[in-house]
């Protein structure tokens, strides 16, 4: 899987407490790699990282990447040979709150690892995440490729935009040699152990388990939604080609940007999300706000063009709606299910199973990272 590159590799990630972090270190270790990560503390409370119990199985860093110093310094202590970057605050409705803080962190944070990363010779390889919001949002139908239009007009989607001037900038400036770099888009990710307020799943995860019936506000927004572990198979499958130095096409991947999404047929509303997701937790409930919805068509839908992904990587997103449903809602049954002392071993075993469930999967539908 992933040509083998992983086993036995030390992987720093920034941001591994968060949602799409704490996958990808229990990714990462079930392939074998050394793995540690940097974080500032745990983004929620519950998180997926504590319910895990992953500080014990990874070499564990708190520090806050918009201190320069402190990254370099975990870059220069660990070695990793290949830094996925995904530290960033995250959330649109926060960078209205706080837009300096939003910036700092996104734009100058991205920063601050370039800076690290050019100055350690041992590093091969960095995975720059950034997200589809850093695309201009023309609120067109058809899918953003990556040479469209960069900005945004809030802080979160120009931060993230900043992100991506900044790593083109620094890439033939000063990564002619050394590590080779590529940046990485996706958007709409869900999956079990997201505790990220105003989202979807996180909101009926949460009602579903005090037992409440779950609000669902806007019935009528749609969106393309994958499962987290169909990005971080592209963020895996690019960071191993970049190790080996290029594609199996024997094309040049250092200095590109990728789009990692579903499929064009899969495209749902948030209404049939829910109902979809409470269809695997018999007994709750939902209230559909469909009033507040009537008459208003969404117009801010961002889709993503993933044919450069395809061509260059032979990437694909491998799972249906369905299934895609079906891996979220039993992740949040078995942590509801489970408690005590065996709830971290347990869930850790749980998730790693899931893994294990969508790489056959993927071997199914002929994905080519599986060889």
């Amino acid at each position: 899987m992933f040509l083998n590159q992983y086993r036995d590799r030390r992987v720093l990630i920034t941001g591994h407490t968060g949602f799409k972090g704490f996958w990808l270190c229990t990714w990462l270790l079930k392939l074998g790699a050394h793995v540690t990560g940097y974080s500032l503390g745990l983004p929620t409370e519950p998180s997926g990282f504590s319910a895990l119990g992953l500080e014990s199985r990874i070499t564990h860093i708190t520090g806050d990447v918009r201190d320069r110093e402190a990254v370099s310094s975990a870059i220069d202590r660990f070695r990793p040979e290949i830094v996925f970057h995904m530290a960033a605050q995250a959330l649109v409705r926060p960078s209205y709150e706080n837009p300096a803080l939003t910036f700092e962190t996104n734009a100058m944070g991205t920063l601050n690892v370039l800076e690290a990363v050019r100055r350690a010779p041992g590093v091969r390889a960095l995975v720059l995440i950034t997200s589809d919001k850093c695309y201009r949002n023309d609120e067109w139908v058809f899918g953003y490729r990556e040479t469209d239009h960069l900005g945004g007009k809030d802080p979160y989607s120009a931060s993230k935009a900043c992100a991506e001037i900044i790593a083109h900038a620094y890439i033939p400036s000063f990564f002619r040699e050394g590590a080779r770099l590529a940046t990485v888009r996706a958007g709409n990710v869900i999956g079990g152990g997201d505790w990220a307020t105003d989202r979807i799943v996180p909101d009926c995860a949460r009602a579903w388990m005090s037992g409440a019936p779950a609000l669902i506000r806007s019935p009528a927004a749609t969106r393309p939604w994958q499962h987290v572990l169909e990005p971080l198979s592209g963020y895996l499958w690019l960071g191993a080609n970049l190790l080996v130095g290029e594609s199996r096409r024997g094309m040049q991947l250092h200095g590109e940007s990728f789009n990692f999404g579903p499929s064009a047929e899969v495209n749902a509303t948030v209404g049939e999300l829910a109902e979809a997701l409470a269809r695997h937790w018999p007994g709750f409930s939902l209230s559909m706000d469909r009033a507040a919805a009537d008459g208003k068509k969404e117009a801010t839908l961002l889709k993503l063009c993933c044919d450069k992904a395809l061509a260059h990587l032979d990437w694909k997103a491998v799972l249906p709606f369905t299934e895609t449903v079906r891996f979220t809602a039993e992740w949040y049954r078995r942590l509801h299910e489970n408690s005590g002392e065996a709830q971290l071993s347990e869930m850790f075993a749980f998730t790693t199973g899931q893994i294990e469930a969508y790489a056959v999967k993927a071997r199914e539908r002929n994905a080519v990272w599986t060889d």
